[in-house]
């Protein structure tokens, strides 16, 4: 009579799991234990315990439909981001610690679960453990605006066979297949390296990603790489929890500190895709809506166990795609579209299928802005350009900026790990070096650097580098720059105020008036070595295939460059002080002593991107020349 009992209390439980919006009731009732577990029989034990299991899988289930999902309607404005905890370990939520409980009684002993009589109860569990489906209006929204209406087969074909994997010939490095998705691997490859470079000891932890406890860490030191630039010392496991701290940090940058959303596909767990992978197509918002599951988390710890659980799916060939709908989900699709200045346009731009700046923005400061310089540029009339908000931890250079057709803010610039996103006109690469020096600046640098963030406030030209007679008196006050009555004048004469020619009057002032000039020459010089790795494995024509020729394949490449910064004079004052002091005689060579030799400069057009972080730079390297194409 009691088991009868137990039964119906069963059923009702496994009914109320099943319906979309459980009724206010009191939570399901647990089977009860026997009074003496001494005079329960083993079948009747066995009974008992399966019950349980299925009554926990529907109380669980049940709290899943009460708790609001990551599809929820999103409010006219971002939240505020709210303080990341303390890097300690964190106590379970009161939900999760329920549910913490409640696992041991999910592994009966001696009970099989093809024996359970209610087979659809397994089913419910399995997806579960799987996530959410993708509602089939947001795999629309997603769709549209990943892709647009008109999308290629060619482009799609890009985004559908690209992994976040390495191979053996890359060692610390994620390989690109033609193009593409490459502004999502290269960003994910510039965090990838913060944490070979610089957190290599503490990977095991699964808070390292926390900016508190990053902050708590950080450690201005070389790399333990530097003696031999050995990365061939990296194994496989440190490789992978690298990877997966970088995607954690990510997730929870567009999340606000708060959320991690992670898109993973139906019936894949542990790394069981490759039936499920075999001959599937993602052509349009249907395909999504039928293959996405999506799983949300508020522990750093949890988001980090599941994407280290699933890392085969994201270095499988929809891994890229997968990645990029977990940050745009991570951000929420409606703050995704608040961010950009057109909303109308895909992310993923006509007609070669390039991630945009916005994708790469997102990544790097968890906003898809579409702009690179610092804060908003206001137009007037209440309207405004939209760039980087605040400082970030891997940083952004481009050739566009030496064609003078962008500018890059100081927090791209100079983020407070010395790691560059690097791009060109069709791709992006990755710039880096091994000690974090390379950042620092002498008293003259962290001046000018002053002067410019200044100059830029005042910028209303979209970055042409030119500022009104009023914006510029306030550039003088704010830097306490004190020009002479008849200079000023002069620089005020044409009604606008031109970086260059700004900057030339400042050489020629003397530091003590607010200037650069520096009377006692020991401004010194700068001498470091930076990497560029570039991780492209595509087919290139050769210019001899129309008649018979070889098709060479582009590989992944690891340069190493020696760069040498002159004195912050200008170039041809260095020459000349160069060549005074060589041709007088003079016993005094301080000036010799501190200005770097003479050389050759290699060049190519990485050397451009690194000159618009350290102007009047210097490169050479062995071997074949850089490329960022």
């Amino acid at each position: 009579m009691a088991d009868r009992e137990e039964d119906e209390e069963l059923q009702m439980a496994l009914r109320m799991s099943l319906q979309g919006s459980p009724p206010a009731q009191p939570e399901p009732k647990r089977s009860k234990p026997p009074q003496s577990p001494a005079a329960e029989s083993p079948e009747a034990e066995a009974r008992r315990k399966q019950r349980e299991l299925m009554a926990a899988a529907a109380e669980k289930r049940l709290r899943a439909a009460a708790s609001p999902g990551p599809f929820s309607v999103a409010p006219s404005s971002p939240p505020p981001p709210q303080p990341e905890p303390a890097p300690v370990e964190p106590a379970p939520a009161p939900e999760a610690a329920r549910e913490e409980t409640a696992e041991p009684e999910l592994e009966p002993t001696g009970v099989h679960m093809e024996e359970a009589k209610e087979p659809e109860v397994e089913e419910e569990v399995e997806e579960e453990e799987e996530g959410e489906e993708l509602p089939p209006d947001v795999a629309e929204k997603l769709w549209a605006m990943v892709f647009g209406g008109g999308v290629s087969k060619a482009i799609l074909a890009q985004w559908s066979n690209q992994g976040i994997s390495s191979d053996p010939e890359t060692t610390m490095g994620l390989v690109q297949h033609e193009g593409g998705p490459c502004g999502v691997l290269a960003t994910v490859q510039a965090y990838v390296l913060k944490y070979l470079l610089f957190f290599s000891d503490d990977l095991s932890n699964p808070e390292v990603s926390n900016p508190l406890y990053t902050l708590g860490q950080r450690r201005f030191s070389q790399s333990s790489f530097v003696a031999g630039d050995d990365f061939s010392s990296l194994t496989d496991d440190r490789k992978t929890r690298a990877l997966v701290h970088a995607m954690v940090e990510i997730l929870f940058l567009c999340g606000t500190g708060r959320r991690a959303v992670v898109a993973s596909m139906a019936r894949v767990n542990h790394g069981k895709n490759d039936a499920v992978l075999e001959g599937l197509s993602v052509e349009s918002a249907m395909d999504l809506h039928k293959v996405l599951r999506i799983s949300t988390f508020t522990s750093r710890k949890d988001a980090f166990d599941i994407l280290l659980a699933n890392i085969p799916l994201f270095e499988s060939r929809l891994g890229a795609m997968l990645f990029l709908i977990s940050a745009l989900l991570s951000r929420g699709l409606e703050y995704i579209q608040a961010d950009r200045d057109d909303p109308s346009q895909p992310l993923v731009t006509a007609p070669f299928g390039h991630a945009s700046q916005e994708i790469v923005n997102l990544l790097l400061c968890g906003e898809a802005v579409p702009n690179v310089f610092d804060g908003k540029m206001d137009l007037g009339g209440g309207m405004s350009l939209k760039g980087i908000p605040n400082n970030v931890e891997v940083g952004f250079l481009t050739l566009l900026e030496s064609l003078n057709l962008c500018k890059v803010g100081q927090y791209l610039k100079c983020p407070k790990w010395p790691i560059w996103v690097v791009g060109s006109e069709s791709h992006y690469t990755v710039l880096f070096a091994l000690n974090p020096n390379v950042q620092e600046e002498n008293e003259l640098e962290e001046r000018e650097s002053r002067i410019r963030r200044a100059f830029d406030a005042q910028d209303q030209s979209g970055g042409g580098g030119f500022i009104s007679v009023e914006g510029f008196r306030q550039v003088l006050r704010d830097t306490d720059i004190n020009f002479p009555s008849d200079k000023l004048e002069d620089l005020c004469n044409a009604g606008i105020i031109v970086w260059s020619e700004f900057w030339q009057a400042l050489l020629q002032l003397d530091k003590r008036a607010g200037g650069m000039k520096d009377p006692t020459g020991l401004m010194g010089k700068k001498q470091f070595t930076i990497f560029h790795f570039n991780g492209i494995a595509k087919s290139v024509l050769n210019g001899n295939a129309s008649v018979g020729g070889s098709v060479p394949i582009q590989r992944p490449r690891l340069c190493k460059l020696d760069v040498t910064v002159p004195p912050r004079w200008n170039q041809d004052e260095y020459l000349a002080d160069v060549v005074s002091s060589s041709t007088s005689g003079s016993k005094d060579d301080s000036i010799l002593s501190l200005a770097p030799p003479v050389q050759t400069s290699q060049h190519a057009p990485l050397v451009d991107c690194i000159r618009t972080r350290w102007p009047r730079a210097v490169c050479s390297w062995a071997g074949d020349m850089p490329s960022i194409v």
